[in-house]
């Protein structure tokens, strides 16, 4: 059994919510380096519990504005800390909710094998046209590539070559259809399986960046639906970590 099956089925197997439970719609922004994982416990969750779950993914900076603007979410799965504990303290999440799910890596990868090599030299060297990142002022994943460039001394050799996307989504989207040759991405964009899907990676040092710190609050639109509190008790199980770790992220 893969490494990413292992954990989805002992994880269906092992998570119990009650029967008599009245099933209920939850809606969940969630940032856009979490697609994967999120859509596999979202299978999981309905199947389980009988509630339904509607998925958007997006940037988490443009989850913030929606949410402020009245955008009818019930639970924010983000991509950085700072963002969530901003609503709790503005008063548009229930105190006491926010807590960390995962904590994400960032990889340079390629959809091209060997383009990428294990140590990011690729960077210096050049040898390419486009390099894909998030915006930074929306992505954190963007803003952990911006980091690592400054870091790396390359920031000012390399922007002429960059390309932005609105969020992690599509920048790993211009890199897969070719339209850059290169980008920072999530980690868990590029694994299938515990595996690299294809192409090249290098996966950033730790030390180059701040660390991605994703944290997950319940919203006051979320504070008396069931279904956004199974969901919240549903990412705290010791199973649904392990699913996590399979897609490339760290989990306490």
């Amino acid at each position: 059994m893969s490494l990413f099956a292992r954990p989805l089925v002992l994880l269906a197997a092992t998570l119990i919510f009650s029967a008599a439970a009245r099933a209920d719609d939850v809606q969940i922004a969630v940032a856009a380096n979490f697609t994967a994982p999120a859509q596999a416990l979202a299978a999981i969750f309905e199947k389980t519990t009988g509630h339904q779950v509607k998925l958007s993914f997006g940037a988490t900076g443009a989850f913030y504005t929606q949410i402020k603007n009245g955008a009818p979410f019930h639970v924010f799965l983000a991509a950085d800390e700072a963002r969530p504990e901003r609503l709790e303290k503005e008063g548009d999440a229930v105190p006491g909710s926010r807590f960390t799910y995962a904590t994400g890596q960032l990889a340079l990868w390629s959809s091209k094998p060997g383009l990428v090599d294990k140590q990011g030299a690729v960077l210096k060297a050049g040898d390419f046209n486009k390099l894909a990142i998030a915006n930074p002022k929306n992505a954190p994943y963007g803003a952990a590539a911006m980091e690592t460039m400054t870091k790396l001394g390359l920031l000012s050799a390399l922007q002429p070559k960059l390309v932005t996307g609105e969020s992690i989504g599509q920048t790993y989207n211009f890199v897969a259809t070719g339209n850059a040759d290169l980008g920072f991405v999530a980690l868990s964009q590029v694994l299938e399986g515990g595996k690299l899907k294809g192409g090249s990676v290098w996966i950033v040092p730790a030390d180059l960046h701040a660390p991605i710190v994703q944290d997950a609050v319940l919203l006051k639109r979320g504070a008396a639906n069931p279904a956004a509190k199974a969901w919240m008790t549903l990412l705290k199980s010791p199973r649904t970590k392990d699913l996590i770790r399979s897609y490339g992220y760290a989990v306490k």
